[in-house]
């Protein structure tokens, strides 16, 4: 195993692995709003019959269902497999952690009613929720500070990249009640990639010294009882508003597609997720650089307002799915997804070496909980507003306007060193 870290190829294998591993948890994401809607009503058809069941009712209510205990599962991961990393390395827990989303998300094929498919959901999420932590601690401990804004855009886009490729398998195969089951099985295509990690992917030496200096780590102990709470809950609260507002109304811009062409264009649901996964590729390099250039908070203040006006807009006017449709689905695919390059370089210079990976996995994963009752909220909301995903959405996304206020509270870290 390499171990050399100055050495560029070292690098260069982090960087891969872990751009490789959330790249897959972001096809392992774009998975269920693709096949969502025509697996709920294959489903929904096998049911015994009852006429008070109306279909976007039942839709958006397992959506919520399903989206929650995905976030739940991925918050559980992020805290397992985050404090994973931090006693026994980045890489074992890393391996372990892709291995986990790969097997559970394939197993997503076999699943006959919404609670099977949501436990399914549930435990992939574990291993998807530990994996973003684990990289980006490993990306960050190996490569010099000048190189951490790129980095941050880098990891944030992969997972983009993921979930336009995901969205590419959907435009070219049909996504319908018949055929939705063979999607699940490319979830479990990762599983290849734990080979290559543990055959030639590095440890992060920064992590060893560390080991060596203070010996086996308590992160949890040491986040929750020390002086890195109120940084830690600051932390939670930047990565819920993130991720409210896209599992709580961006994810479902597929499902909102398909009604607005009631089904009548199988490829309207992926075109949706390809333009809207394009968008983020673009914003989360956005996120990051502005980040580096003038400041964490200023760039989170500017994110949140951003994410605000193009929402309310998209949800407040468009009617019908077509070409003005696909441009707003790209400019909030962008404004929504800058966070992913925030949260990257932001949250690493928050914690110590010793606790880093279980820091970050604690900020991200504990906002998906948060996210989770977000989802869970929209699906009462399209209830409350008979199916309609525009009016859920304007309400949900309100939630910018926290996260205007609080950054305001955080440090400013730009240009500090991570610390030791």
């Amino acid at each position: 195993m390499i171990t050399n870290q100055s050495d560029g190829r070292s690098r260069q294998l982090v960087l891969l692995a872990a751009f490789l591993g959330w790249m897959f948890d972001g096809l392992e994401m774009g998975i269920f709003p693709l096949v969502a809607r025509p697996a709920l009503l294959d489903m929904l058809a096998q049911m015994p019959r009852d006429s008070s069941i109306i279909p976007d009712e039942f839709v958006g209510m397992w959506m919520g269902r399903i989206t929650a205990l995905f976030l739940v599962g991925a918050a559980l991961g992020g805290l397992v497999f985050g404090w994973l990393g931090d006693r026994v390395g980045r890489v074992r827990a890393m391996t372990w952690s892709i291995l986990t989303y790969s097997v559970f998300s394939g197993l997503c094929y076999f699943a006959q009613t919404p609670w099977q498919l949501g436990g399914l959901r549930f435990l992939a999420a574990l291993g998807m929720g530990g994996e973003w932590a684990l990289g980006v601690a490993l990306v960050m401990e190996v490569w010099p500070q000048e190189k951490r804004p790129l980095l941050a855009g880098v990891i944030g886009a992969a997972a983009n990249l993921g979930f336009v490729l995901i969205a590419l398998l959907g435009f070219y195969w049909k996504v319908t009640q018949d055929s939705w089951r063979w999607v699940m099985l490319a979830g479990a295509a990762p599983a290849a990639l734990t080979f290559f990690i543990r055959l030639f992917v590095p440890e992060s030496e920064r992590w060893k010294e560390s080991v060596k200096r203070s010996g086996a780590a308590r992160p949890l102990r040491e986040i929750f009882s020390g002086g890195l709470l109120p940084t830690a809950l600051l932390g939670i609260a930047f990565a819920a508003v993130a991720l409210i507002g896209t599992w709580g109304s961006v994810q479902w811009l597929p499902a909102w597609a398909d009604k607005l062409t009631d089904g009548a264009v199988p490829k309207a649901k992926a075109l949706t997720q390809i333009i809207s996964g394009l968008g983020s590729v673009a914003g989360c390099f956005f996120g990051a650089w502005i980040g580096a250039a003038v400041g964490r908070r200023v760039t989170y203040f500017s994110m949140c307002l951003l994410s605000l006006v193009a929402c309310a807009v998209m949800f407040r006017t468009e009617q019908t799915y077509g070409p003005q449709f696909l441009v707003m689905v790209f400019l909030v695919g962008a404004v929504t997804a800058a966070f992913y390059g925030w949260l990257p370089l932001y949250l690493p210079e928050l914690f110590p070496t010793r606790v880093r990976a279980t820091g970050q996995g604690v900020c991200f994963n504990s906002g998906r909980i948060l996210a989770a009752a977000g989802a869970l909220g929209q699906g009462q909301l399209m209830s409350y507003y008979g199916g309609s995903f525009a009016k859920a959405g304007a309400v949900i996304t309100l939630v910018y306007i926290f996260g205007m206020i609080l950054i305001w509270f955080a440090p400013e870290t730009k240009g500090r060193p991570l610390p030791e």
